[in-house]
């Protein structure tokens, strides 16, 4: 393996082998089925789970095959439930640095990702403070597209709504202006909450004060308020406008949030969620798939 000692190697494969045989098919959301012959999961499984090939994961704990990417590591420890040292351990392994946390690589806590598991029959995704999105479930792909593909500031949802005019097709024109001050006092109250040399979000509030005139001004107003539950339309290139509420749950440190999408009370969203069940994940199964850092399919 390129980059990679022999004894990295084979440690390597040793230790995805481990995390792999210590996971219950119900940990991650599959059924037990009959007659399992080795404890965890299956080798194919984790290859689904993560995105991979069954034959790159089996080269994989075998000590073989191509250096995994970055993109790779980070499928798989969530795939694995991987603790943050454990994450950090297996970046390691495989000679690659360790992104540093808030970004587009950032881990995923086991907790966020077993209750979203769960949620089956909502839309929802993992985002960081920044709107980084992190890992989604096929309906919020189906809602709102894929957004976890992307890379550098892009990945940022806030970056593209002041800097990608075809972003803000994902809402009505008419609310534009109450979505841009609510992203702003939001980013304000997530970067006061980050170290105050923090580069990350020190670097994406410079770059929008320069090429944005309308988040320039914005900033000015001094607003600040955490998004801690919204109502939103959002609009979907079937169904029309669906009109949600956007639920919430913070990690301890506040670096990433659970958001979850129900039916506004007294509209008709609760039926045009039902048919994005069916509608919209035809379109994501329909449509190319994204690979590493391609961009999403749809605004947003």
């Amino acid at each position: 393996m390129e980059g990679m000692s022999a004894v990295k190697y084979a440690e390597l494969g040793a230790f995805l082998r481990s995390r792999r045989e210590r996971i219950r098919p119900a940990d991650v959301g599959l059924p037990a089925g009959p007659r399992r012959r080795v404890p965890g999961l299956r080798r194919e499984e984790v290859a689904q789970l993560a995105g991979a090939s069954v034959d790159y994961y089996n080269e994989l704990e075998r000590g073989a095959g191509s250096q995994p990417s970055e993109q790779m590591i980070a499928a798989l420890a969530r795939a694995l439930r991987l603790s943050a040292d454990e994450r950090d351990y297996l970046y390691r392994l495989a000679d690659r640095p360790v992104p540093v946390q808030g970004g587009a690589a950032s881990h995923v806590h086991p907790g966020m990702l077993d209750l979203l598991g769960r949620m089956t029959s909502t839309p929802a995704q993992v985002i960081t403070d920044l709107h980084v999105t992190l890992v989604q479930n096929p309906l919020a792909v189906a809602l709102v597209g894929d957004q976890s593909g992307l890379r550098g500031p892009r990945a940022s949802f806030v970056h593209r709504w002041f800097t990608e005019p075809d972003t803000r097709r994902l809402h009505p024109e008419a609310d534009h202006e109450r979505q841009s001050r609510a992203f702003v006092a939001d980013l304000r109250a997530a970067a006061a909450r980050r170290d105050a040399k923090d580069p990350e979000a020190g670097s994406m509030i410079r770059t929008l004060l320069h090429v944005s005139p309308e988040f320039a001004a914005l900033w000015a107003d001094h607003d600040v308020a955490f998004r801690r539950d919204d109502r939103k339309r959002i609009v979907h290139p079937t169904l029309g406008v669906i009109e949600v509420n956007c639920l919430n749950l913070f990690s301890e440190d506040g670096r990433q949030r659970l958001l979850w999408f129900t039916p506004a009370v007294g509209t008709d969203s609760a039926g045009l969620l039902d048919l994005l069940a069916v509608v919209g994940t035809q379109e994501v199964v329909s449509a190319p798939r994204r690979t590493g850092g391609s961009s999403s399919t749809r605004p947003g």
